[in-house]
């Protein structure tokens, strides 16, 4: 039979770079797992990508036990990379940031293809398109 989920987390962190400190300890702590036994296996596998937070989900179960996926970077960081800002607008559909072209979003939009709620390209492009706007950044063609 399979394990009973008590529990779905989701943290972001900055890859290479997961300590016992927060938000991973107190997170993990909450639910009684053992740190160390997420912290190496995360840092080795996203030793690769330093200096970006990633998102990762983990599954806690009855026995204490734990299974994670690391999803990458976060749409809103690779916007924010693209265009070279530190943040969003804070009034996002009157103080715009910064503008991104059609061919940057679609290249978020291929790299992102499999998390996105989309079909095809042309949606997965529009999803992008959409926080981008969010954050206060102008969409240009």
């Amino acid at each position: 039979m399979a394990k009973k989920i008590i529990g779905n987390l989701k943290l972001r962190i900055p890859a290479g770079r997961a300590t016992a400190g927060p938000p991973v300890g107190s997170t993990l702590g909450q639910w009684g797992l053992n740190m160390m036994d997420f912290i190496n296996p995360f840092n080795e596998a996203t030793k690769g990508m330093m200096g970006k937070d990633v998102i990762v989900h983990i599954q806690v179960y009855e026995d204490r036990t734990f299974t994670w996926n690391c999803l990458g970077q976060p749409v809103d960081d690779m916007i924010r990379n693209a265009i070279g800002i530190q943040k969003g607008s804070g009034k996002p559909h009157v103080d715009k940031v910064g503008k991104i072209t059609r061919a940057q979003l679609e290249e978020i939009a291929k790299t992102k293809m499999d998390q996105l709620n989309a079909i095809d390209l042309d949606g997965a492009v529009k999803v992008v398109a959409g926080t981008a706007r969010s954050m206060g950044v102008e969409v240009v063609d």
